[in-house]
């Protein structure tokens, strides 16, 4: 005999059997006992959570010869036919693949011919929302006032999708998300009857991975037994399973962020990477983890709210007196905006990186958490002791009035591939693409450490977008060494006008302009 998917098997066929969904297996038990029975039933909610099995058991119940309060008796004829899937009065119906406006005619039709056993025809039509404009149009006056023996209940996952004047027709039924502790007893349940043995803290994590999905906590509590089949489930086996990353590494990976380790965060990453861990279950992961972070540092009393071990719960909360809270919430955002690209990025190692770098450098970025974050440096700095910046601020205070910084000269000899693209520069600008030409324009150049081209631009959208982008500054360099023949480093920087960059910098080409013009005379 073929095997049986966990969720298939142990699919609920009673009321009793459905979990986390108390509200809505109430509200129709009472409907039933009362005869109050709608016409027109819409469920919508999150995948896995019961919004098909319910149907079913409320289809059953009604065509029940010998219905009991919590659901059909599953003994008799009709309950049989139903279980078997070959009963003519239960139609479920798939509307991803069964949309058009003929599909919805042909459902018209029949609802016309009474149940030949049993005392309704309910009609499930699953992901309805597929359905096109014209189907919802022919399905309306049906819906609407459809003939004594027939129920419609619809399921979506996306219910802003159907039209006003369906909703309009039916009785709604939001399904939640079911909790962790829920998924996590139920599967205990069936792990105990499929005589499976698995650590409770296993079994925690896929309830938590699951997002609230019964059924995806079930698929993947499946995918896990059948790699270790035979062995105990552990909580290090379901890591390696998902992909997924222990909360230890987790832990060093923000210490090295707070230290700003560059170098120390992209060994970690490049340990993850090696050991074929998922990247964007990771950023997920590492999100719940500054989120579980913030969550310490703004209440004492939050055991239950986390879902951790007692362990990780104290390095954690030694953790949270190391950071602030506006920085764990500039953390949070930059991962949750990677966790949206991540997803469909195909380089996804790359755009981890650069999130990190961006953790470590709040310098490339201009937001005022990255303002925040950029002063907490400074003060941190100050306190641990800097000299210079304490004389600094004492002349300050004293009404002193520092000297002004000498500018920098420019060495006896310029690099050939810098003066080469100096005095071709507004060809290099004109073969940039667009939005690179335009801020490239009002660029300057000068010279920066070890004879390197520095690109000196205004603070703003221009500045931003090699900064806060490094792919940009990347492709730069590949158009500069296309010019030039050789490789050509950057360096970019910002000024806030015209006079801080003739104060501080050379302008090259005034320099290179001059020494042309010399050598044709």
């Amino acid at each position: 005999m073929s095997y049986t998917a966990l969720y298939r098997k142990f699919r609920p066929y009673t009321f009793a059997d459905v979990k986390g969904q108390d509200h809505i297996v109430t509200t129709l038990k009472n409907q039933l006992k009362a005869n109050r029975i709608g016409h027109a039933y819409l469920f919508t909610g999150t995948r896995g959570t019961g919004k098909t099995t319910v149907a079913k058991i409320f289809a059953g119940t009604v065509n029940c010869e010998n219905p009991t309060e919590d659901g059909p008796c599953g003994e008799c004829r009709i309950c049989r036919a139903i279980a078997a899937g070959a009963s003519m009065n239960v139609i479920e119906i798939d509307a991803a693949s069964n949309n058009g406006v003929d599909n919805i005619r042909e459902i018209v039709e029949e609802v016309s011919y009474s149940p030949a056993e049993g005392r309704y025809k309910v009609y499930i039509i699953d992901e309805v929302h597929m359905l096109s404009i014209g189907a919802f149009n022919a399905l309306l006056k049906t819906l609407e006032e459809p003939p004594s023996y027939v129920i419609f209940i619809l399921a979506t996952t996306e219910v802003h999708k159907i039209p006003i004047t369906i909703l309009s027709r039916c009785q709604r039924y939001d399904f939640k998300r079911i909790s962790i502790d829920t998924i996590t007893s139920r599967m205990k349940e069936l792990v105990d009857a499929e005589q499976v043995q698995v650590e409770e803290r296993a079994l925690r994590y896929i309830a938590k991975t699951a997002d609230g999905s019964m059924r995806d906590a079930l698929s993947l509590l499946d995918q896990c037994i059948a790699f270790h089949l035979g062995k105990e489930l552990t909580y290090d086996m379901v890591l390696d399973v998902l992909g997924a990353v222990d909360t230890e590494v987790f832990s060093r990976l923000l210490r090295c962020v707070l230290n700003r380790d560059v170098t120390e965060c992209i060994s970690l990453l490049e340990e993850i990477v090696v050991q074929g861990r998922d990247l964007t279950q990771f950023v997920t992961d590492f999100t719940w983890y500054l989120r579980n972070l913030m969550l310490v540092q703004v209440s004492d009393h939050l055991e239950d709210v986390i879902d951790m071990s007692t362990d990780n719960l104290n390095r954690l909360k030694e953790e949270a007196e190391l950071a602030d809270a506006e920085t764990i919430v500039r953390y949070i955002r930059i991962f949750s905006e990677l966790s949206g690209q991540i997803r469909y990025a195909s380089q996804k190692r790359i755009q981890v990186e650069i999130a990190l770098i961006k953790l470590c450098k709040p310098q490339m970025e201009t937001d005022s958490g990255s303002m925040l974050d950029r002063i907490r440096q400074i003060e941190d700095k100050i306190e641990n002791g800097l000299p210079a910046v304490i004389m600094e601020t004492r002349r300050e205070q004293a009404g002193e009035t520092a000297a002004p910084a000498p500018k920098p000269t420019l060495p006896k000899a310029l690099p050939d591939e810098v003066r080469q693209i100096v005095a071709r520069w507004p060809s290099v600008v004109g073969s940039a693409g667009n939005p690179m030409r335009v801020y490239l324009k009002n660029a300057r150049l000068s010279l920066g450490g070890d004879n390197r081209l520095m690109v000196v631009l205004e603070e703003g959208m221009s500045s931003d977008y090699f900064l806060k982008h490094p792919e940009n500054k990347v492709q730069l360099e590949a158009l500069l060494s296309d010019f030039s023949g050789k490789e050509i480093e950057v360096e970019i920087q910002t000024v806030k006008d015209r006079q801080e960059f003739e104060q501080n910098y050379v302008d090259l080409s005034q320099v290179v302009q001059m020494d042309i013009d010399i050598e044709e005379e």
